[in-house]
């Protein structure tokens, strides 16, 4: 996928954003880095090649994102908002051993909702948690154990 400085300036400018350095950088590695960074992910990336780079800035920059519909936030009952580039619907799976999210294809629309008739929804999430694949190596002895 195109990441370049100049697909990302563009990105931002349709949805009337002004492309500053620091917004291009914090949009350029939630997209190449992926993994459902949190903001102090993001800070903690980038302070060190732009040292001008504040918490608050990285906060409202990602505010302004999800704004706009370039990011989505997850939240899986941590209480630590996380960014995804994947707009489109999807589930994700939280690993409870290393705490790794990994997105799901999910047909949201196709679940099943009863008792909300009278509601309006204004947002639909998938979240399911476990051990990945990883977490649940065989060991030595042959049995599967729970990395931790």
């Amino acid at each position: 996928m195109d990441y370049s400085i100049e697909f990302l300036t563009r990105r931002l400018k349709s949805k009337a954003i002004r492309p500053s350095y620091q917004r291009i950088k914090v949009l350029e590695y939630v997209h190449q880095k992926g993994g459902h960074p949190t903001a102090d992910d993001i800070f903690r990336a980038l302070s060190g090649d732009i040292p001008s780079l504040s918490k608050v800035t990285v906060y409202n920059t990602l505010h302004t994102f999800v704004k706009a519909g370039l990011l989505r936030v997850v939240d899986i009952d941590d209480g630590e908002k996380r960014y995804d580039v994947t707009l489109a619907d999807h589930g994700h799976f939280q690993c409870e051993a290393c705490g790794t999210i990994f997105n799901f294809r999910v047909n949201i629309d196709q679940v099943p909702i009863e008792g909300l008739e009278r509601f309006e929804i204004t947002q639909k999430n998938v979240y399911f948690k476990g051990l990945c694949p990883n977490c649940l190596q065989p060991t030595a002895n042959g049995r599967k154990e729970e990395a931790r």
